[in-house]
């Protein structure tokens, strides 16, 4: 097993990705990963990481998405640990690996926020996060058909995994974003 650092999961990424938008997604639950790893003593790198690679196979391999994952990952000899928290991040919807770790319920909880924490902002008049606050998320969450794709149910589950409150949740997505905002462009 291999430890892989930020240089060769980016590249990884972007042997199987070429969309900007899943891209810049990669780098928002990325950062967000980071940010919640640094709040909570944990592992910034690992988490990153984690975060970044997580939907490796979302373009290429949509029908297979986690375990086209899995295999590449393995084939590039990952951590077991990485592998996991990766795979597990689709528990419910294409895989049946339950999180269980900090690192893989926060990768739960958060993927799907980062996306209605985006489009919230595209939608503001700064169409920034530099200057958006957890209400304005809450007032866009019962709105179905806005940000559809950002599945509520889920993004609730993982933050009742993780013991936190939706609103802390929502606020650390918001403020791990900020970290790259400019890349992202938001």
């Amino acid at each position: 097993m291999n430890t892989p650092d930020r240089e060769q999961a980016l590249q990884l990424l972007q042997k199987y990705n070429s969309s900007e938008s899943l891209i810049n997604h990669a780098l928002a639950v990325e950062a967000v990963m980071r940010y919640i790893a640094k709040k909570k003593g944990q592992d910034e790198d690992k988490w990153g990481i984690v975060g970044l690679i997580h939907d490796l196979d979302y373009e290429r391999y949509p029908d297979e998405h986690c375990t086209k994952t899995r295999q590449i990952l393995e084939e590039n000899h990952w951590p077991d640990e990485y592998i996991r928290a990766v795979v597990a991040h689709g528990w419910g919807i294409c895989s049946d690996v339950e999180p269980l770790s900090e690192m893989e319920k926060t990768l739960f909880a958060i993927d799907e926020l980062t996306g209605l924490v985006a489009a919230t902002a595209l939608v503001r008049p700064s169409k920034s996060v530099m200057d958006m606050e957890p209400k304005s998320v809450l007032k866009k969450w019962n709105q179905k058909s806005f940000a559809a794709g950002a599945n509520r149910a889920i993004i609730e589950k993982g933050a009742l995994m993780l013991e936190v409150e939706l609103t802390e949740l929502i606020k650390d997505t918001i403020y791990g974003m900020r970290e790259i905002a400019g890349d992202i462009g938001l």
